[in-house]
């Protein structure tokens, strides 16, 4: 069993004595649960279903339904989401006046969808710092559309670089000649998955118009770059999908971990969801690359890291216009139905 990402605070147990567990209520349960489901996930596929131990113990487990076994085979992606969603469940935890505990992959030989168990401490009150990044939970957005081309001042960068720091992870501004590799390589891969039938069979599941509650919906796709020199991913509707001109210098960022298996994964997603929360904070948008790493083969995974260690995700920065929220399935569909005590 591994301990990672409590968020250190002071304790001051005998003024917490009277204070509510987070999970002791209904109430409770499902404010703290919206908070955590509201996290990004691939193809908002929303991969994580969530169990009530005790007023003070929630898990998290993957939801292997929703695995997406053409990009996705080996759980990276899925990962990912599910970290995301527990960094949103810390901070939810964090705002009842509880520290939140984390033990990553409590049993993976029994149970390897149980991905974490978050426990409540007591703890003192949230700072301003965490008020804030809980405060943009429903505030956040992938935005595919293009930004404005101003630069992010170097002050601000430095923000989201110490963001992922304090998740274990490391940020990396990709710039110059490196960048435009890293884009032809996004690119390379786009062109590749999109030739593949059983990609395209699988993107359409998550596109498809009837799904109301998850998935990428139309309007959040954007529009294709006109000059084709962004390789956003193509979700298809040929002929429908208006085409726009794009930032000429995309602020491409890389989001490294040291290893490059499951708790690893859970890492990465906890620190990409503070990153793209301080960037929310500071009216930063974002979207994501993940082409090229989708097309890693599963047995190359993990073998090949570099100075900094693996790269887990790809990310554009810049301003841009506001966008409206994707689908998301309901509390009770995420929720494994356990009695709660009413009061």
């Amino acid at each position: 069993m591994t301990e990672i990402g409590a968020i250190p605070v002071p304790s001051d147990a005998g003024s917490l004595a009277a204070r509510e567990l987070p999970f002791a209520t209904p109430g409770g349960v499902s404010r703290l649960v919206h908070a955590a489901a509201a996290a990004p996930s691939v193809h908002n596929t929303q991969p994580w279903r969530f169990r009530r131990v005790d007023d003070a113990t929630m898990e998290l487990y993957a939801d292997l339904d929703r695995l997406l076994t053409v990009i996705d085979p080996m759980g990276r992606g899925l990962g990912i989401s599910c970290g995301a969603a527990l960094f949103n469940l810390r901070l939810a935890v964090r705002m009842s006046g509880h520290d939140a505990h984390v033990t990553a992959l409590p049993d993976p030989a029994a149970r390897p969808d149980l991905l974490a168990t978050v426990h409540a401490a007591p703890g003192d009150p949230p700072d301003q710092d965490e008020r804030l990044l809980h405060d943009m939970i429903p505030h956040r957005r992938t935005n595919r559309f293009p930004f404005d081309g101003r630069q992010l001042p170097r002050e601000v960068f430095v923000d989201l670089v110490h963001a992922a720091h304090a998740e274990g992870a490391t940020l990396v501004l990709v710039k110059g000649r490196t960048a435009r590799r890293v884009l032809d390589m996004i690119g390379t891969a786009e062109n590749t998955l999109a030739a593949e039938e059983s990609y395209r069979v699988e993107l359409a599941c998550w596109t498809d118009p009837s799904r109301r509650f998850d998935g990428v919906p139309e309007h959040a796709f954007g529009p294709r770059p006109r000059n084709g020199e962004l390789p956003m991913r193509d979700f298809g509707l040929d002929g429908v999908r208006s085409s726009a001109d794009f930032e000429a210098d995309p602020q491409l960022a890389a989001l490294f971990t040291r290893g490059d298996g499951p708790l690893d994964w859970l890492r990465a997603g906890q620190a990409l969801q503070r990153v793209l929360l301080a960037a929310t904070a500071q009216g930063v948008s974002a979207s994501m690359f993940s082409q090229p790493l989708d097309l890693r083969p599963a047995q190359h995974r993990g073998d090949q890291a570099g100075p900094l260690g693996h790269v887990q995700m790809l990310v554009r920065f810049g301003y841009g216009s506001p966008v409206p929220r994707v689908p998301r399935r309901s509390v009770f569909e995420v929720l494994d139905p356990v009695e709660v005590p009413r009061v």
